[in-house]
Parts: C-alpha cells; sequence; structure tokens
C-alpha cells in the first residue's frame, strides 16, 4: 500500500464519552465518530464509569467510520490512543474482568485517606517524589479506595491476577486482548505513585497507598509500540498502537506546544492549563504541579501544569441538573443579556476544589444573589467561574517561569463560546489562539502515532489553518475588581466548607 493512501487513527477517550478521529496523509481531518457514557454517580457524589461500556464503544466508534467506507478496514496504517487521565480501574489479568467501574479523576473518594494524619505527614515528600501535592484528585488515594473496599482486587492480588492502571493501560490491554499491559509518563505521572525524575513506579508510594506494585503496568516511552489490533475483527489486518498519551498532553502536542513556554488550556468537563517546561522538572509555586508531558524517542518533555474539577463540566450541571438550559448553546446568548449590574459568583466545588486550593472538602455556592439575579445572572456567572479558575492557575504559572508567556493556545467545546473566550482573554490579558479543530487531545495521540511511523514528518505540528483570536479589551480595573470579588467567593465558600 502507498505511504499517501493510508489513513491514521486517533481515539480520544474523555471523561464525557469516546471519539474516533480519522485523518489522511496531510494530516487533516477526514471523518470523526462519537458516542457518549454514562456517568455513573451515586448517592454519596461517587462518580464511576463502567469499564466494558467504554471498551464497547471504542469498538463502536471504530465500526462507525468503517460502516461509512469500507475501503478504511484496509487503509488505516496505526492508531493513537488519547484518554481521561487519573481515572483507574482494576481488572483481571487472566480474563480482563473488571472488578468495578473505574473510578473517575473527579471522583473525592480518597478525601479520608488523604486526610489522615499519617498520610499528610508524607505530603513533603510525596512531592519530592512526584511533582504532586498530596491529593485524592490523583489515582494513588482511588486505588486504595479499590484494595480496602473491593475484596477481589486483594484476591486476585495474591493470585497474581491483577491489572490495576489508567484508561490508557486498560485500553490497551483490551485491544491486544491481553497480550501487552503498559502505559507511558504522561499518564503515570498523574498517578501520585511514579518518581518523575527516574520515570518509574516508587516502591516507597506504592506501599504508602496500599498499592501491589506487581499489578501496575510498564512505562513505555509515549510514541512506543504498544501492540498490535485490529478491533476485534473490524479492521482487514493488525495495526500497531503507536502513541498513547494523556488528553491534556495530547492537546498541548496537537497545539504544537513543543517549545518551553508555550501554553494551552483544554476546556473539558474539568480543565488542564499547562505549559511546556522543557526537559528538566521545574521548581513551582504550591497549587500548580509537574508533570511528564511526553517521552519520545528517550527523550522526556516535562510539563507545568493546574488542573479545575468543573472547567465546562459546570455546562452540562446547569443543563442537566439545574435544568436551566436545554442545550449548551444556549449559554453565550444569555450570558451577554445578563444585567451587568448583577455581581453574583457561582463556585463550581461539586466535588471539591482542584488547584490551587486541592480541597476535597469543599462545596459548590452561588455567592452574591440580589433581586437582580436570575437564570441569566446564574448562567454567567457558571460561564465566568470558568475563566476565573483558568486565570488564578495561569498567575501561579506564570510566577513559576522564567519565560514570558505572550499567547494562549485553547481547546474543547466551550472554544465556541465567544463570550467565555473574550472574558477569558480580558481576565488574563493576553490574545486567545482557538484552532478551528477543537479535537486536539485525539489529534495530537493521531499525529504522534503517525510520526513515530514516519507517515507525517515532525513540521505538521506547526501546520494550522483557520485560527481565530481574541484580544483583551475590557478595562482593567474593572477586571481586577471582579478578580476581588471572585477570590472573596472563593473565601467564603472554603469557610463554609461541607
Amino acid at each position: 500500500m502507498a505511504n499517501d493512501d493510508v489513513y491514521v487513527l486517533g481515539i480520544d477517550q474523555s471523561t464525557q464519552g469516546t471519539k474516533a478521529l480519522l485523518f489522511d496523509t496531510q494530516g487533516k481531518l477526514i471523518d470523526k465518530a462519537a458516542l457518549p457514557h454514562r456517568q455513573i454517580i451515586n448517592e454519596r457524589g461517587y462518580v464511576e464509569h463502567d469499564l466494558n461500556e467504554i471498551a464497547s464503544n471504542v469498538i463502536g466508534v471504530v465500526k462507525t467510520l468503517i460502516d461509512k467506507d469500507s475501503s478504511r478496514a484496509q487503509k488505516i496504517a496505526t492508531v493513537g490512543l488519547s484518554v481521561q487521565r487519573e481515572t483507574v480501574g482494576a481488572w483481571r489479568k487472566s480474563t480482563l474482568e473488571p472488578l468495578y467501574n473505574a473510578i473517575v479523576w473527579q471522583c473525592a473518594r480518597g478525601a479520608e485517606f488523604v486526610s489522615r494524619p499519617e498520610v499528610k505527614a508524607q505530603a513533603k515528600r510525596i512531592r519530592e517524589i512526584t511533582g504532586l501535592e498530596l491529593s485524592e484528585y490523583f489515582s494513588a488515594a482511588k486505588i486504595t479506595w479499590l484494595v480496602d473496599n473491593v475484596p477481589e482486587v486483594k484476591a486476585c492480588a495474591e493470585r497474581n491476577d491483577l491489572c490495576i492502571g489508567n484508561m490508557d493501560s486498560f485500553l490497551v490491554s483490551f485491544l491486544t486482548h491481553g497480550r501487552s499491559f503498559a502505559t507511558e509518563p504522561s499518564n503515570a505521572s498523574r498517578t501520585q505513585l511514579m518518581d518523575l525524575k527516574a520515570l518509574s513506579w516508587s516502591e516507597e508510594l506504592c506501599s504508602l497507598f496500599k498499592v501491589p506494585l506487581s499489578a501496575l503496568p510498564e512505562i513505555k516511552d509515549s510514541d512506543s509500540e504498544f501492540g498490535f489490533t485490529d478491533f476485534n475483527g473490524l479492521l482487514k489486518h493488525e495495526i500497531p498502537i503507536h502513541a498513547a498519551i494523556g488528553d491534556s498532553q495530547g492537546a498541548l502536542f496537537g497545539h504544537g506546544c513543543s517549545k518551553p513556554g508555550q501554553v494551552k488550556t483544554t476546556y473539558g468537563t474539568g480543565s488542564s492549563i499547562m505549559m511546556n517546561s522543557g526537559d528538566r522538572v521545574s521548581s513551582c509555586e504550591h497549587g500548580i504541579v509537574n508533570s511528564v508531558g511526553w517521552r519520545r524517542q528517550g527523550r522526556t518533555t516535562y510539563v507545568l501544569e493546574g488542573n479545575i474539577n468543573y472547567s465546562a463540566g459546570i455546562i452540562s450541571y446547569l443543563k442537566d441538573d439545574m435544568q436551566l438550559i436545554a442545550d449548551p448553546s444556549e449559554t453565550e446568548a444569555l450570558a451577554r443579556a445578563a444585567n451587568p449590574n448583577d455581581r453574583s459568583y457561582f463556585v463550581p466545588a461539586l466535588s471539591g476544589l482542584g488547584a490551587p486550593y486541592f480541597n476535597g472538602n469543599v462545596r459548590g455556592s452561588i455567592l452574591g444573589i440580589s433581586r437582580l439575579t436570575g437564570k441569566k445572572e446564574i448562567v454567567r456567572a457558571a460561564l465566568d467561574s470558568i475563566a476565573y479558575q483558568v486565570s488564578d492557575i495561569l498567575s501561579l504559572i506564570r510566577k513559576s517561569s522564567d519565560v514570558q508567556i505572550t499567547q494562549l493556545c485553547v481547546d474543547g467545546g466551550a472554544t465556541k463560546n465567544s463570550y467565555l473566550m473574550q472574558f477569558q482573554s480580558d481576565l488574563v490579558r493576553l490574545p486567545l489562539k482557538v484552532p478551528s479543530d477543537a479535537e486536539l487531545s485525539g489529534k495530537g495521540a493521531a499525529f504522534m502515532a503517525a510520526i513515530a511511523m514516519e507517515i507525517y514528518d515532525e513540521i505538521i505540528l506547526d501546520q494550522h489553518e483557520n485560527e481565530s483570536f481574541f484580544e483583551p479589551v475590557a478595562d482593567e480595573k474593572e477586571i481586577s475588581e471582579k478578580v476581588e470579588g471572585w477570590h472573596k467567593a472563593i473565601a467564603s465558600t472554603i469557610e463554609y466548607g461541607l
């Protein structure tokens, strides 16, 4: 088959659903398919996903692409995986049967463990090893919960029949029918179990979090050959899984942010604000953390990052739970029509606060309401909360870096909301670059795989078309007063607690 007659596949397995993206040899997106999965939330607010449902959806989205054009089954040459991070599961090594639902990154069930005095006493040591703040946000405390509360996890560990991993290692296992069980540094660095400099599992931390070391996957380079798959017979031949990466790092790569100092924000269910920090671990302000961006061909790129629990996910909350809107597209018009004199704030701590507060014992609030506050004002306050949270983290990243940030690259579905993008630009006092294609996470994974296979040249990362920009226009004094009000709202919410 000629190299100009192949396709590259990207799988983007995110918090809300799974997408398959099909690219041609020029890097153009030819087609895509998507399937949602259930958000399983119990009376305690614990958030879970069904691993079998996600596995089925991965096959389902690829089938949709193949059903549209059967020739694609022969032409797809490689696949890259982009996945939601920190979400963790446990399954039998022998049968791939999940032992429990995946515990989602948003879930705060590990808060009790990380608040124990003997664990909190290790917070400094944990940051030294992993670059991360001690938090139930990361995978380790979720695994502790599985070990303590799911008897089959311990039983399988004793029989050497246990796999524990994030979504990338589960999908690698599933797609290769158990022939491969591996992860890579961008995902492993978000478990709170990996030594950030050695890029290996820390025995010390596995012991602290009660994690069976033998059940963890091998850590390979992000552009390694992870194994071969034909997507349960959908393809005419097996193809290599030649990239795996966390969704936020995938978006950074997809933006072409390959140089130190380049920054992106992903507006998904949560938000990742991430800066390429080069080839070494940076000292950084508390509230943001060090992680691995990727490791390619033996070379490691590190990032500075802050994460928000509820970013664009708050829009789903307005629709599905508060029933204030019927469709997310309504929010822009409502926000623009809101009373400009209303000063209400929406603090979206629905499952605690992520960076820079790392407080799982806080719940959300709406403050400053008056007779001016109605549906339009609450919707605007919810949108504004996304931008305020991003701005807080970007301020810390600026303090931690000697490199001047001149532009913010953005991606995710919420970038279609021009009210939000303009307010974000006004808050951070930077131009925002919005690509025409919002599928940056899956694109990054697909491009990494294609570059590894020499289907694409590295230069493709610098080729972007039809970008739009937002420039700051609001009065700085007015913005400063709004930010001051936001910080008061945050302080009041934290003081109130649960």
